[in-house]
Formats: structure tokens, C-alpha cells, sequence
């Protein structure tokens, strides 16, 4: 990675296109210090001060401690993630969005545009329900008409200058603009995070051994996550296809082999964010609203659904939660790997072209084949998915450790930030060939 990195900064138009992400995340950065006039910080700043450890830790750190600040990018980008998600169920859904698709360039343009317009209104809708929340509950300086619809229009004006912004890095930066700038906002909260297990388990420590065992730990259950997610993202299962021969004119061709590359982990981070969406969003309607904190049925599965509260040993059958949760990854990896990948289609078009795998007839049998390959490896992703948003919850509720980002946030670390780096070396052999054939 290094040595890519190195040999970027060689090329003067790779090395533009860093400089220019670069100061784009330097504007990310600042505006997410700028303040939303109309909310009282100080009030806000204490309510979140009593949830931060509970259902809006995740929200907080993908918004890079925006949403805790309350400025102008508080929303930041989950309404484009959420829209993006959306329009790629939508698609499956709705035929016509689905030719749309399949319009080569055009057609992609045409569903950026719609994404664009459902992140507004996702935007204003999510800006509409905080302002008049947060109003009744007396977080804003005054609730009134105007204190509302200055804090909506700032907060949607904000969520549409981040996709912007994102957009910009996709065509003039380094490429995976979106993604980019949602590393940034969790990346910014690790020191923080890591300043928090400093204090936590290496100061408060009496006996020097201790503090430098725990120091060992915490960096090596680091490095073992962020080693297994690598190698999670990367992992394939290869299936072996052969073309036939065709006789064209006086030549033979085809003939060649290839492979149908089926990922492990099909589908990234989104089995994740789907479940632990489901999972959060009764917990943040009933925190916003002020409910949740009895002693009633209805409190303790509020208690169970949160995330704070597995693996505690001293209330161990909220971890119900917890079994229910991994359960969701699962279900939610084959859903999300059904609607993205169709054996059915990539049989025919094998079929089509003349491709076979050997040993297997071509069509339904080609179809059946790779179903089941594909749910034996969607098992074992999930699995491994499960197992990365595990960790940080075990090691939270035995050992106390407060902190936000968790298996999640290292997924999508380590995912974009392998993703970048191929995007930078393809655009080197791209210039390469093209020096190539200048000369």
C-alpha cells in the first residue's frame, strides 16, 4: 500500500487528484464544526451526553461527531446511503427501473439523478422530524416557526453539500467519493476512541505489567479484526468456465477459460447496516420522544434491542438482543446477495456465449450449481460479517470499553480503503498504457 502510494505521488495527475481530495476533506472537516443556528449546543450537548453510549454511538461516528456537535452536516451522508439502498431495491422491484439500469452509461446517470432527488427528500424529511423534536423537548434556543425552518433548511442544505462534495471527489479525486467521506467522519472519531481505552484500561491500571498486558491486548485484538476483515473482503470462491470454439471466416476462435469470481463476502457492509438499522431505530424514536427508561415490558425490549446492553454479566438476558441481531446479519446477507446476484441470468448468458463449467450441463443445472455454491460461501460470509460486529460488542459490555466505532466502522475502513487503492493503481496502469503507446 505504501509503495502504491509512494509511486502515486510521481505521477503529477494522480498526485493533483490526491491534493484535490485532499482540501475536499479539509471542507469536510471544517463544516463539521460549523454550528446550526437556532439549536442551543450546550442543552444538546448534555441530553446527548446521557444516549451517546447507547443508540445514536453509530450515528455519531459515521457523521463524524457531527450529529453530537450539531452543525451543519449533522445529518451528513446516511440520507444518500439510505437512498442508495433504496433505488437498488427499487430497481428489483420496479421493471422500468430496472431497464433504466440496464442503459449502459445513460441509464447510470439517469439513477444517480433519481438517488440525488430521493437524498433531498430523505433529507428534509429526517431534518423536519429532529427540528420538531428536538423543539418540544427544548434543545433548540427558541421553538418557534422560524427556529424550525432555519434548522431544517441548514440541515438538509448540509446533507446536499456532503453528496455534492462527494460526487466532486468521485470525478476529480481519487475516486469512491461517498465512501470517502464516510471514512473521514469515522476515522476523525478513533483518537478520541483511543484516548478513551488509554484512560480506561493503561492509566487507571496500578501495577505497571497490567497496564502494558492490557496495552498488548487492545492493539492485538485491533490488528486480528482489521487482519480478518482483509482477508473477509478478499476472500472469492473461483468457478471455472470454459467457452467453446466457433469457427468465424476462415478462423477458429473462443476456446478460451475464465472464471465467474463469487465473493465471500457478497454483500460488504450492508448486511450490517441493514440489521443494526432495524435493530437501533425503535431505540432512537423512543429516545427522541423520551420513552424507554421504565420499568414495563415495553422498556425492557427497548433494553434488549440496544446495543449497550449485551454481553453484561450482571443483566446477561438482554443478550437476547444480541442472538437476534446475528440471526438479522445472516438473513440479511442471503436478502441482500438474492436481490444483487441472479445465478438464473448469468446461466443463460453463459449459455448464450457458448460458456459452460465443466462438468456441468449448461442452463438450470449451470443455475442450480452456482445456487448452491453461492449459499455455502454467503454462509460462511455472513458468518465472518457476524463475527467482526461481535467482537467490539463482547469486549464492550464485559470489559466496559465506551467507545463508538465498532465492526461496522472497521468493515467499512478496511473496505474503502482497499477499494482506494486499487482505484489508484488502475488509474497508473491506465497512464502507463497510455505512455505506452505515445511513444
Amino acid at each position: 500500500m505504501l509503495k502504491t502510494l509512494r509511486n502515486a505521488f510521481k505521477i503529477k495527475e494522480i498526485r493533483n487528484r490526491l491534493f484535490y481530495t485532499f482540501l475536499m476533506l479539509i471542507v469536510i472537516r471544517i463544516g463539521s464544526q460549523l454550528p446550526v443556528p437556532g439549536v442551543d449546543r450546550d442543552v444538546f450537548a448534555n441530553w446527548f451526553a446521557t444516549q451517546s453510549g447507547d443508540a445514536f454511538s453509530f450515528f455519531d461516528a459515521v457523521t463524524g461527531g457531527s450529529f453530537e456537535q450539531m452543525s451543519i452536516f449533522a445529518l451528513n451522508i446516511t440520507p444518500y446511503i439510505t437512498s442508495s439502498i433504496i433505488m437498488q431495491l427499487l430497481t428489483i422491484a420496479i421493471p422500468k427501473l430496472e431497464e433504466i439500469q440496464k442503459d449502459g452509461e445513460e441509464g447510470r446517470k439517469k439513477i444517480a439523478e433519481i438517488t440525488r432527488y430521493v437524498t433531498i427528500g430523505l433529507a428534509l424529511i429526517e431534518s423536519v422530524a429532529m427540528a420538531v423534536g428536538f423543539g418540544r423537548s427544548g434543545y433548540l434556543a427558541e421553538y418557534n416557526a422560524l427556529n424550525v425552518i432555519m434548522v431544517v433548511v441548514t440541515l438538509t442544505a448540509g446533507s446536499a453539500v456532503l453528496m455534492w462534495l462527494g460526487e466532486r471527489i468521485t470525478e476529480n479525486g481519487v475516486g469512491n467519493g461517498i465512501s470517502i467521506v464516510l471514512i473521514i467522519n469515522i476515522i476523525s472519531r478513533l483518537p478520541q476512541d483511543f484516548t478513551t481505552l488509554y484512560e480506561q484500561f493503561i492509566v487507571g491500571q496500578s501495577v505497571p505489567a497490567k497496564a502494558v498486558l492490557a496495552a498488548v491486548i487492545i492493539v492485538a485484538v485491533i490488528i486480528a479484526v482489521v487482519v480478518f476483515v482483509i482477508f473477509l473482503q478478499d476472500a472469492e470462491r473461483r468457478i471455472p468456465v470454459q467457452y467453446s470454439k466457433k469457427i468465424q471466416g476462415r478462423k477458429q476462435v473462443g476456446g478460451q477459460s475464465s472464471h465467474i469470481p463469487l465473493k465471500v463476502n457478497t454483500g460488504g457492509v450492508i448486511p450490517v447496516i441493514f440489521a443494526q438499522s432495524l435493530m437501533q431505530t425503535p431505540v432512537i424514536i423512543a429516545s427522541l420522544l423520551g420513552k424507554g427508561n421504565g420499568s414495563g415490558v415495553g422498556s425492557k425490549i427497548l433494553k434488549g434491542l440496544s446495543q449497550s446492553n449485551w454481553c453484561n454479566p450482571q443483566e446477561p438476558i438482554y443478550s437476547i438482543g444480541l442472538v437476534v441481531y446475528i440471526a438479522l446479519i445472516i438473513a440479511f446477507a442471503y436478502f441482500y446477495t438474492s436481490i444483487t446476484f441472479n445465478p438464473l441470468e448469468i446461466a443463460n448468458n453463459m449459455k448464450k456465449q457458448g460458456g459452460f463449467i465443466p462438468g456441468i450441463r449448461p442452463g438450470k443445472p449451470t443455475s442450480d450449481y452456482l445456487t448452491k455454491i453461492l449459499n455455502y460461501i454467503v454462509f460462511i460470509g455472513a458468518v465472518g460479517l457476524s463475527i467482526v460486529a461481535f467482537m467490539p460488542i463482547f469486549f464492550s459490555g464485559v470489559f466496559n470499553a465506551n467507545i463508538s466505532f465498532g465492526g461496522t466502522s472497521i468493515i467499512i475502513i478496511v473496505g474503502v480503503v482497499v477499494e482506494t487503492i486499487k482505484q489508484i493503481e488502475s488509474q497508473m496502469l491506465v497512464r502507463n498504457y497510455k505512455g505506452f503507446l505515445n511513444n
